[in-house]
């Protein structure tokens, strides 16, 4: 395999985990401007939700850094990824067409890198990750298929 295909993958893992790491320690620092957008958006408990998305975010980072549990760690951000995007940017629900607009791409944007995560639930880590290292155990089984 070329090098260039081998290391797409861990460049790539490594992307996605800055982007969400960034929007983590964000929303992190701004906790209580993001549980007032929660609470906006009726979402129940917010501090509670905006808790376990963040923690979601890290552990699915951390996860695509080491390359490690690669799938789960994919699987974990695409959740939180899908369910934020539908439930905060709701656009079919403004009337004002920028605002609309507005929304539209945000949300574009997270089922576009919800695609990406599909990707890596479907791939793994690559050559480069802690995945290929290891040892496969019951979980880890290919059942026959190269």
């Amino acid at each position: 395999m070329p090098l260039a295909e081998s290391l797409a993958p861990l460049f790539g893992r490594w992307v996605i985990a800055w982007f969400f790491l960034d929007q983590a320690y964000r929303h992190a620092l701004g906790w209580n401007t993001t549980a007032v957008l929660l609470t906006m958006k009726n979402i129940p408990a917010p501090q509670i939700v905006l808790a376990l998305a963040l923690a979601g975010a890290v552990l699915g980072c951390l996860s695509l850094l080491l390359g490690l549990w690669t799938r789960a760690g994919a699987f974990l951000l695409f959740v939180v990824t899908i369910g934020l995007a539908v439930t905060l940017h709701d656009f079919w629900h403004l009337k004002a067409e920028v605002a609309r607009n507005a929304d539209y791409d945000i949300f574009a944007r997270d089922i576009a890198i919800a695609g990406g995560l599909l990707v890596l639930i479907g791939t793994g880590s690559g050559r480069f990750g802690m995945d290929h290292a290891r040892p496969r155990g019951h979980y880890g089984r290919r059942s026959g298929r190269r």
